[in-house]
């Protein structure tokens, strides 16, 4: 960059192109809370513009003549590529000036909003200074959730109470390895995955078939 102050130094895109029919300047500049972008009005490089034509021009009478010269094409990239420095930063400038009126700079974190993001009553972004009512809302909401999950958790140990924790349960199908989740039967292929039933005396599991219980021998 030349002399000069400037400013959106991370939160913009440079769009310029130097050489062509679109050779010209134009940028994009984002709000660094919501990342809503502005872009800046096309501002056309003539010089770009008069170097595409020209090797335009050369390549034709070259292919058409069978000779030709490419000095007016290098000496038209070279005006072109002479003069994009100072006239992109002057398009910068002016694009800069124009992005002003859509963003507000914070004070405190310095970064550009748009008025989207914008406390104007404080005078700093949201980022730095919630909504109040906003803030509010979401702590009500928070707290909701909150007080839910911790009554949620409690049914939980509730129900806890009269899962069977000693029964063993095929939580993969053997026959086509769909998970069960200890289902009595695969919900992929149908195969009977009932557990065994437990010992009338001691609840011990009873292999299927059996006629004693193999940990106390009572009598299925």
């Amino acid at each position: 960059m030349s002399t000069g102050e400037i400013y959106f130094s991370n939160n913009y895109n440079d769009r310029c192109e130097q050489y062509g029919s679109g050779a010209g300047f134009q940028f994009d500049f984002y709000c660094s809370r919501c990342r809503d972008t502005w872009r800046s009005p096309f501002v056309p490089y003539s010089r770009g513009r008069m170097a595409g034509w020209v090797g335009k021009l050369s390549g034709f009478a070259y292919g058409l003549l069978g000779r030709g010269s490419y000095g007016a094409s290098r000496a038209a990239d070279g005006l072109a590529e002479a003069g994009w420095g100072p006239a992109r930063d002057d398009a910068f400038r002016q694009a800069i000036s124009a992005a002003q009126s859509h963003f507000n700079r914070c004070p405190r974190c310095t970064d550009y909003v748009c008025g989207r993001c914008w406390n104007a009553g404080q005078g700093m972004c949201l980022q730095c200074l919630p909504d109040t009512a906003a803030e509010a809302a979401a702590a009500a909401q928070r707290g909701l959730n909150d007080a839910v999950s911790d009554r949620s958790y409690t049914a939980g140990q509730q129900n806890g109470q009269h899962f069977d924790v000693n029964t063993a349960r095929q939580l993969v199908c053997p026959q086509c390895s769909t998970e069960t989740r200890g289902a009595a039967y695969c919900p992929g292929c149908g195969f009977h995955l009932a557990q065994p039933d437990p010992c009338s005396s001691c609840r011990t599991p009873v292999p299927q078939g059996a006629a004693f219980c193999p940990s106390c021998g009572t009598r299925r």
